[in-house]
């Protein structure tokens, strides 16, 4: 199919069906030939409010077709790139199988997708779905070496146990610093009245985390928080929609006032690509039924297609 204006159909964003940014869609997971795959994960069994995030690939994926454009790639004027050119292999796995009510089965089934995406050589990009799905998807990066997480989110979720507990959308950060390939995490953007007691935050310090507030993000500046990550290191990317401001992302769940606005978030998720190989990116708690705008599914696309023009751009430069 041609990539140009003048030829072919004009695909616009309103037609046709809504795999991601209207990218191939790949039924048969054992086949996978892409550098990209996008696996929606609709499980939102973990939340403590308000459900919903079940919805999110939905959102995200039928917001993503505004970016999809039939043209050979995105130019960015600013840094005078083209980023997701036809070089750079992007397909859509569909969605995880969820079971309702059963967690542990429903993270197996995700679980399952990343591994096939990694089996593969290509890079995961879940798409949540509640925060509890990072559980299954980091779980499935055993034998891919060592690794640091990321995580940008106005919450810790650094729970062990609540009430017999502890696969739900508080507790995913406490279940990866227990894995021994995560070597450490840098969570940014913690703020507030929190869903983690004093005690997580001292457990998470005493299992190698760095905790930044938005404020404290702000006066370091986007270069010295990137440069806070350990050199050299793999870095698994974990992005929870509530990290903006609910004021340009009201769509979730759990929303949390104070938080980073769109470049903030993008220039720090720049920067990490340029000096580290991004292994794995999940985007989660994107709840489209609390917007009725669809800002929140349209904020959530565009960052994921920035965040993968950066990371392949990266690769193609350090090539």
């Amino acid at each position: 199919m041609s990539h140009s204006y003048a030829t072919g159909r004009l695909n616009l964003p309103f037609t046709g069906i809504c795999t991601f940014a209207k990218k191939p869609y790949m039924a048969d997971w054992s086949a996978i030939d892409a550098d990209a795959c996008i696996l929606g994960a609709p499980f939102d069994a973990g939340t403590q409010y308000r459900a919903g995030a079940r919805f999110g690939p939905r959102g995200l994926r039928e917001a993503s077709t505004l970016f999809s454009f039939g043209h050979a790639g995105a130019y960015d004027h600013e840094d005078d790139a083209t980023y997701l050119g036809p070089e750079v292999r992007v397909v859509d796995l569909g969605d995880a199988d969820i079971v309702h009510t059963d967690t542990t089965q429903s993270h197996a089934n995700i679980e399952a997708g990343v591994r096939a995406i990694l089996a593969a050589k290509a890079l995961p990009v879940v798409i949540g779905g509640d925060h509890s799905v990072n559980i299954p998807a980091l779980r499935a990066f055993d034998g891919q070496g060592n690794i640091h997480v990321l995580q940008i989110d106005a919450h810790l979720d650094f729970v062990d146990e609540r009430h017999g507990v502890r696969t739900g959308h508080g507790n995913p950060m406490r279940r990866a610093a227990e894995l021994p390939f995560v070597t450490g995490l840098t969570q940014v953007g913690i703020r507030n009245v929190s869903s983690t007691a004093r005690e997580g935050y001292e457990d998470a310090r005493a299992m190698g985390s760095d905790i930044l507030s938005v404020r404290q993000a702000r006066a370091l500046g986007t270069e010295a928080v990137a440069a806070r990550l350990p050199a050299g290191a793999q870095v698994y990317i974990t992005l929870d929609i509530d990290a903006f401001c609910p004021s340009i992302a009201p769509g979730t769940g759990t929303p949390s006032h104070g938080g980073f606005l769109y470049y903030e978030v993008l220039e720090l998720l720049q920067a990490v690509a340029r000096r580290h190989r991004v292994v794995g990116i999940d985007l989660v708690e994107v709840a489209p039924d609390y917007d009725p705008t669809g800002s929140t599914s349209i904020l959530g696309a565009q960052v994921l297609m920035n965040l993968l023009g950066f990371v392949f751009h990266a690769r193609a430069t350090h090539a």
